[in-house]
């Protein structure tokens, strides 16, 4: 052994011993606690130097060529299983007691992913309807159907929103056998369901589903505009059947943000129509909102009545409010936009670092004295091919102790993981991508999720991901378990190094 290699196991067992004392304060869910994994070549290394692509840079990938920092580690890929086909497009992801459960525009997918390394498939569910947005609670499982059918059944054929009779919403399963899920109830909402978000009770006896949708047009029935609001679906967990819309919330009285015309190369904003996406901080009373053209804090104190706190909006550079993520201690949050739908290529120089890009707010004052006060962005700084479609879309927080770090699907720009602990400066620390599609093909990481010590994607084209990331500055994550995950749900983990 040579001193540069006894260097490294030094530190090593350093990060080993350190992991250690951490351990022994922390809070864990019902799983084993692992041993977390420190590579002793990864921890010989600078931080510089795990943030360097392990791959000699060769300008943009070849067609489907992996990429990679040192401190990522590819551990599997599940390609999309049968009765789904090419076609059906992979989407979001949730977690329960060792299994991911995969949404995609046909059904979804229930992985066993108990040996992260070696994930299998446990079951998989044929229920056309997009985007199928997913979400579990229990021996429950949620489905948002965002485009209009002939009826509320997994058989059910496309029939135009035009149609009294087609039907969208939230579809409920019982999954209390993995292996078999079981479809028992469905609910409508107004302009379907594009994603919703779980929210428990305090007392432990009913979820409420916020169903977020948008699109609204005069000549569709149950989708007229203006369409200012969430329905609220309330679901008693001791009899699930009795689920029922419990009320349509106006969030924006006065219209929200009216919007601008434009294309992707000149700008342009959504108007406000509805939400996108919303994600809740149950244990902190807080809501944050992406919501087509503002971004949006609410008070959930009261789960069957949001009260706005405080809106923002951004008319220079966002231009599709899309998603949103607290840091642990719910004094930040990071808004997305999704410049482009999803399906353009915006992470070149023509568009720019700050289109397209995550926008970084702290949440200032008290009470409903509290406001989103903008810091700055990030953008993934890899240019991407004009066929490959990258953009800011959804991921979570990985429960690092001290720091605020996060990891980020961005479609064809892959997998970024970065750290916002200054808000005002953040910085990637590691990355993973493919090469563009063969014949310009979209598609690419559309939800990336840290859950258990591992990094789990769900590819709209390559189907189901799993990555290890070995650096010590996320090593103290892997002893953070929790046995249910919905990322639009946000949980709290114990700071044992507060700030």
């Amino acid at each position: 052994m040579n001193a540069r290699d006894s260097a490294r196991r030094r530190r090593a067992g350093a990060a080993l011993g350190a992991l250690a004392l951490a351990a022994s304060s922390l809070v864990l869910g019902p799983q084993a606690l692992a041993e977390p994994e420190v590579d002793a070549e990864v921890a010989g290394l600078s931080e510089a130097q795990l943030s360097e692509p392990a791959q000699a840079d060769t300008g943009i990938p070849g067609v489907d060529e992996i990429r990679h920092t040192r401190n990522i580690k590819h551990l599997a890929n599940l390609p999309k299983p049968a009765p789904f086909t090419e076609a059906s497009t992979w989407s979001d992801l949730a977690f329960q007691d060792g299994y991911a459960f995969d949404g995609n525009y046909d059904g979804f997918v229930v992985y066993d992913i108990r040996n992260p390394h070696k994930p299998k498939i446990a079951a998989t569910v044929l229920c056309p309807g997009s985007q199928n947005d997913i979400s579990v609670k229990g021996n429950l499982l949620f489905l948002s159907t965002d485009s209009s059918r002939s009826d509320d059944s997994c058989s059910s054929t496309p029939l135009s929103a035009t149609n009294k009779a087609a039907w969208e919403g939230i579809k409920i399963f019982d999954i209390s056998d993995k292996r078999n899920p079981r479809y028992i109830k469905s609910v409508e909402t107004k302009c379907g369901s594009h994603t919703h978000t779980l929210v428990p009770d305090k007392k432990g006896k009913d979820v409420y589903v916020y169903v977020s949708s948008y699109g609204p047009n005069d000549t569709f029935p149950d989708c007229k505009t203006p369409h200012d609001l969430i329905s609220i679906v309330k679901v008693p967990l001791a009899e699930p059947t009795s689920a029922f819309v419990l009320s349509e919330t106006v969030l924006f009285p006065d219209g929200g943000n009216p919007g601008r015309d434009g294309t992707v190369d000149t700008g342009y904003v959504r108007a406000t129509s509805g939400c996108h996406d919303i994600t809740v901080y149950p244990s902190k009373d807080l809501a944050a909102g992406a919501c087509m053209g503002d971004g949006v804090l609410w008070d959930i104190s009261d789960r069957e009545k949001p009260r706005e706190i405080h809106r923002v909006q951004d008319n220079v550079n966002f231009a599709f409010w899309h998603s949103a993520t607290f840091n642990n201690a719910g004094t930040k949050v990071v808004f997305t936009d999704e410049l482009g739908g999803g399906g353009a290529a915006t992470c070149n120089p023509k568009i720019g670092p700050l289109r397209g890009a995550d926008g970084i707010y702290d949440i200032t004052g008290e009470g409903d004295a509290r406001k989103l006060e903008f810091r700055s962005y990030y953008k993934i700084s890899r240019t991407q091919a004009d066929s490959e479609n990258c953009v800011a879309h959804n991921g979570s927080l990985i429960p690092v102790q001290g720091r605020d770090i996060m990891v980020q699907a961005w479609y064809q720009g892959g997998i970024s993981v970065w750290d916002f602990t200054d808000s005002r400066n953040p910085k990637e620390i590691g990355w993973f991508e493919r090469g563009p599609l063969p014949d310009r093909k979209g598609g690419g990481a559309w939800s990336t999720y840290y859950y258990n010590g591992y990094i789990y994607s769900s590819d709209m084209a390559k189907g189901f991901d799993v990555l290890d990331i070995r650096d010590p500055r996320t090593a103290t994550a892997k002893l953070v378990r929790v046995g249910e995950l919905n990322v639009q749900t946000q949980g709290h983990y114990r700071e044992l190094f507060p700030r």
